[in-house]
């Protein structure tokens, strides 16, 4: 596929132990299954709900997006389904298959019998159209991961690190490059982009033990360091707005329009989707539940980030002689750990109960570095909390499908954004 000019307007690297390909897909398939019992809409309802096409004759860029969407959200569909979905024609439906299957993005997958008439032609996306790259730089790690078009994960690597500065991450991002180049994951000539996420004031927040010069991460050029390594469109993104848009493509979004994700990594941070879109605000720093005052912490000037995230938690363990080699090390055994997610609930209850009141989401995902089984004990220590709340509406709480490498995931969906999938602006060019 010839490579485009791309877009940045999205405002992170990785090397060590690589834990082997990993498909977003299977976590899908346990939130979607959770869903079931807070009465998650209908996936076709959702379908007809919100991929409708346009007929306009400048909308075909936004028309193919919208098929190649409903294909890839429907897993299998036929030709006349994709009319009933879309409200597009049966002749441009026609036509726009017959592009995507020529540029290799969906492929044909047999045809379906037992009905009247011809069996239709069956159509898939093909996981092998187009790749990208997702980065994600913190204050305790960067990852980097490979990303086909259904969303699975062809290759990831993960250094822990803490405070790294801009030249060891490019001299790692080289060599995770080659690596991904020998593995033969990929197609590199269907490379179409690469997806930065990092903290907003990276190089500002005063945690544990940063290092004198850190600071240079608030004024570097990232996407000119990126591109020193892959001449690539690069788009760049907050940590937390990509784990959102992450989920809102490849996990519970595929059935929650609107939700709540509450990102648990070195700091704490927030992304919030209304109707199937992020909602960014005025300045771009919407979601900021780290920033929030903590009313009970005992002591002034406290935020919720001071005691709700992987930092605070590492530094608890840090003063009780208790470090851990790996955050994989964490367990709910550790008297240490018990206290801090007693904590951390407590921090976070009067936070969330705000959210339900002001947003209505209809849930909140809660994702992250946390141990899969640390983020569940949390929610069994929140969802109390919060049904003793003064509030209208609780949403309900789970872990989020792409929880531990969301930001990396996210990040690497802003290429499939920019060039094949539905965004607003691709709406607004195309003239609605």
């Amino acid at each position: 596929m010839r490579a485009l000019p791309g877009r940045t307007g999205y405002q992170s690297l990785a090397v060590g132990e690589r834990r082997g390909s990993e498909s977003v897909s299977n976590a899908i398939r346990d939130v979607m299954a959770t869903q079931e019992r807070i009465g998650a809409d209908d996936r076709g309802t959702r379908l007809v709900g919100s991929l409708s096409g346009t007929n306009l004759e400048r909308a075909a860029d936004y028309n193919q997006r919208i098929v190649l969407q409903a294909i890839r959200v429907a897993e299998e569909t036929t030709r006349a389904e994709l009319a009933t979905i879309t409200g597009l024609t049966a002749p441009t439906i026609a036509n726009i298959t017959k592009r995507l299957l020529d540029l290799g993005l969906i492929a044909e997958a047999g045809r379906r019998f037992g009905m009247r008439g011809q069996p239709a032609l069956r159509l898939r996306v093909n996981p092998d159209g187009c790749f990208s790259i997702g980065i994600n730089i913190d204050r305790d790690h960067y990852t980097i991961v490979t990303l086909d078009l259904l969303g699975t994960v062809r290759t990831r690597a993960v250094k822990e690190i803490s405070f790294a500065m801009p030249e060891h991450v490019l001299a790692c991002l080289r060599t995770e490059v080659e690596a991904i180049r020998a593995s033969g994951e990929i197609d590199q000539k269907r490379l179409i982009g690469v997806g930065v996420a990092l903290p907003d004031d990276l190089g500002s927040v005063e945690l544990p033990h940063r290092p004198e010069g850190y600071e240079v991460w608030n004024h570097l050029d990232v996407a000119g360091l990126v591109r020193e390594v892959l001449p690539l469109p690069v788009h760049i993104d907050n940590d937390a707005a990509a784990a959102a848009i992450g989920e809102a493509q490849f996990g519970s979004g595929l059935t929650q329009q609107s939700f709540f994700y509450v990102l648990i990594s070195a700091g704490l941070g927030g992304g919030l989707v209304i109707d199937g879109s992020y909602a960014r605000g005025a300045n771009a720093r919407s979601g900021e539940i780290g920033f929030l005052p903590d009313a009970t912490a005992g002591r002034p000037g406290a935020t919720v980030q001071d005691t709700v995230s992987l930092s605070a938690l590492l530094a608890r363990l840090e003063a009780a002689d208790q470090p851990v080699e790996t955050i994989d090390a964490l367990s709910e055994d550790m008297p240490v750990v018990r206290q801090w997610l007693d904590d951390a609930a407590r921090s976070l209850t009067d936070p969330l109960v705000a959210v339900n009141c002001l947003v209505n989401p209809a849930a909140i995902l809660i994702g992250g570095r946390l141990p899969a089984s640390l983020i569940d004990a949390l929610i069994a220590r929140l969802e109390p909390a919060l049904a003793r709340a003064n509030a209208p509406v609780i949403a309900p709480m789970m872990r989020a499908a792409t929880s531990s490498d969301a930001p990396a995931i996210g990040a690497a969906i802003l290429p499939f954004l920019d060039r094949v999938l539905p965004t607003e602006s691709a709406l607004m060019q195309a003239g609605r």
